[in-house]
């Protein structure tokens, strides 16, 4: 049973991503709450698993912490990223990936992960899936999680965290003192640092909203906030990297027409609606997905991001469990 303010914690939650419009947004949807779509209990096939392109200068740097900043609710961003952890899985390097789903979901994506292959689909669809209209919570980012359990499950050494947001009372007491979206970039932080730290790691492999991986402060409407890569460690152990891609589309959460944000900075409940959006037509490289730790061709260097790993274009990914 939840208690009162576990309820109050998860409606926090909902709120303060989905202020942030690029972030993942937690909102009432239809479910069948005991079953998970066959498709997604399927193995998925082996995809490429070669490091991409520019990766011998992210190793050159040896960050302990890497941030991918995506645009969630696409098929690319955790096809490259499962693709970067399977390659270096292979290689033999012990592994911690942090997804930006529900701190207070962990304890559920730990005991899923700890399962064998053939019951983690369904276990992962009961660890806070379930009703989330968000990009965060799409067929992509299942069916990555899916592969990266099965090379888990055949001895290559991958670890996981859910760690967004205040995972309890205490963690969410502890940083209230902080204004605006700071506290939820601190428990970001300390949750990814936790559970870095209580483990034996080669590299720490983080999927999060690009603006979550900035390296320097962000304005938001009237307030500025510390990103939670600015939290997490010092500068010199993090490398940042921005996504950018050619057009295409996203499936992400927007503010309603008309609605209006509240007077303590976040939107009413069923302000927020969730879908497919096309994204703008942006500057087309044609080449395949690379990584380079330089500012993006035709643009000033952006301090937030050491580089941007490079997609082409995109198509939006929906929800996994409808």
């Amino acid at each position: 049973m939840v208690s009162d303010g576990g309820e109050a914690m998860m409606k926090l939650h909902i709120l303060m991503t989905a202020w942030l419009l690029a972030l993942p947004t937690t909102l009432p949807a239809k479910a069948d709450q005991n079953s998970t779509p066959a498709a997604l209990q399927a193995p998925v096939a082996d995809e490429d698993c070669t490091l991409p392109p520019g990766w011998d200068a992210v190793e050159q740097r040896d960050p302990r912490f890497i941030l991918f900043g995506e645009l969630h609710g696409t098929d690319q961003s955790p096809a490259f990223f499962g693709r970067v952890v399977c390659a270096l899985a292979m290689r033999g390097q012990r592994l911690l990936i942090g997804v930006e789903h529900d701190s207070m979901q962990n304890a559920a994506f730990q005991a899923a992960w700890a399962l064998p292959p053939a019951q983690f689909g369904e276990a992962l669809g009961k660890a806070g899936w379930l009703g989330r209209s968000d990009g965060v919570a799409s067929r992509a980012m299942f069916a990555m999680l899916v592969r990266l359990h099965r090379l888990k499950s055949a001895g290559y050494p991958i670890s996981i965290t859910a760690f967004n947001g205040a995972k309890d009372e205490q963690q969410e007491m502890k940083f209230a003192h902080l204004s605006g979206q700071n506290p939820h970039e601190a428990a970001q932080a300390e949750n990814i640092r936790n559970a870095a730290d209580g483990g034996v790691f080669d590299r720490v492999l983080i999927l999060v909203g690009g603006a979550h991986a900035k390296k320097t402060p962000m304005q938001r409407a009237n307030f500025l906030f510390e990103p939670m890569a600015m939290k997490l460690a010092p500068a010199d152990q993090i490398l940042s990297l921005d996504m950018r891609y050619a057009g295409g589309s996203s499936w992400h959460c927007t503010m309603k027409s008309g609605a209006k944000i509240g007077a303590d900075g976040r939107p009413p409940l069923g302000a927020v609606q969730c879908g497919s959006v096309v994204s703008p037509e942006l500057t087309d490289l044609d080449r395949p997905d690379f990584i380079a730790l330089a500012p993006f061709p035709g643009e000033k260097r952006d301090n937030g991001f050491d580089g941007f790993y490079w997609l082409g274009r995109i198509n939006a990914s929906p929800p996994a469990i409808e």
